[in-house]
């Protein structure tokens, strides 16, 4: 293709990305998923997305303002969902809202059945045990899962890759060493351990992320050792050693593209497993503090709650969803990625 920045292999392994369509098609739904969940504050908000009060314009969605700025008397932040400030804004201007009124841990309290109640044209999918709208909850906690698994994947990606790295690279004491280790700590329980760990300090995001990270960097450590063990004796690293090159050079500028092709395969599946840990640690009680927007806690109500099926069927919905997506674009991937289909 002219002016293409791709050399032939990459151009080749887009041509088979783009043949697997399913996996595909995939790719662009769950980018366009995510994509609109990194905006869920535009989405789903009880706050207004733009008001405008006599001839100014206010976006409570990014700055507090105070009751008072409409002719309120109370100087805390503006309840837009009250009826008195409602009026009081309608009298001598306008709110724009965002589709869904309710944010992840917005209750309502008009509700005309006790919680969980059925899903309505207000609450679209219905509200959990504590009247909070479960659509919004759904749009945040798809946020905070693929966020949480992106971010474990990314940093356990690089931790795996240098030292599947510097074992194969260096072998002998190293290798034998690091292979040892390895194997001690990839028989103990992770998921007892896990719970542990979140029972001792009091978990948020990054302490759970770190806890995870713990476990979650060896899954690439034996497919980058072993290509680093074969790449090691090829004649072109001989060759770039005889030229004076580095040790670091060599690994990163010579033997690592080759790694990663097998390297890039694994990432969705690895994503795919960071996002079960979240949701399975949730739903036992261990995982993000409580009334965050979490996937696994929707999926505990659902289980407690057997009478009110939208629960469990929403969270079902969406993480299926959202696996299969996964799962389809690391076919995909695989595929790609794959020399036999490259080099046709």
């Amino acid at each position: 293709m002219p002016g293409s920045k791709l050399n032939p292999i990459n151009q080749r392994r887009l041509e088979v990305f783009k043949s697997h369509k399913r996996g595909y098609y995939s790719f662009w739904l769950f980018l366009l998923l995510f994509t609109l969940s990194l905006f869920a504050e535009f989405v789903a908000n009880d706050k207004p997305l733009l008001v405008s009060y006599e001839e100014a314009l206010y976006f409570p969605v990014f700055k507090a303002y105070p009751e008072t700025t409409f002719g309120g008397e109370f100087e805390t932040e503006a309840e837009y969902r009250d009826e008195f400030v409602a009026d009081l804004i309608n009298d001598k201007g306008w709110m724009l809202w965002p589709i869904i009124r309710y944010s992840y841990d917005t209750i309502n309290y008009s509700l005309d059945q006790p919680a969980p109640s059925p899903p309505t044209t207000e609450n679209w999918f219905g509200t959990d045990d504590q009247a909070r709208d479960v659509s919004a909850r759904v749009i945040y906690g798809f946020r905070i899962s693929v966020l949480f698994g992106l971010t474990l994947t990314i940093i356990s990606s690089v931790i795996g890759v240098a030292v599947g790295a510097m074992q194969g690279f260096y072998g002998g004491k190293i290798d034998l060493i690091g292979q040892r280790f390895i194997e001690i700590w990839g028989s103990m329980p992770r998921l007892y351990l896990l719970i542990i760990l979140s029972s001792i300090v009091v978990p948020n995001f990054w302490w759970l992320l770190g806890i995870m990270l713990l476990f979650s960097w060896m899954a690439l450590i034996d497919v980058v050792r072993a290509e680093f063990l074969r790449g090691r004796n090829l004649e072109y690293v001989r060759a770039a050693r005889a030229l004076g090159l580095g040790d670091r050079t060599i690994m990163f500028r010579h033997i690592l593209p080759n790694a990663m092709v097998a390297t890039m395969t694994f990432l969705p599946f690895i994503l795919t497993g960071a996002i079960t840990t979240l949701t399975a640690l949730d739903f036992l009680g261990f995982g993000l503090p409580p009334g965050s927007p979490s996937l696994g806690e929707l999926v505990a109500q659902g289980k407690s709650n057997l009478q009110a099926p939208w629960l469990g069927i929403s969270a079902f919905m969406v993480l299926s969803i959202m696996l299969t997506l996964l799962v389809f674009i690391g076919e995909a991937a695989r595929d790609a990625f794959d020399p036999r289909k490259t080099l046709l």
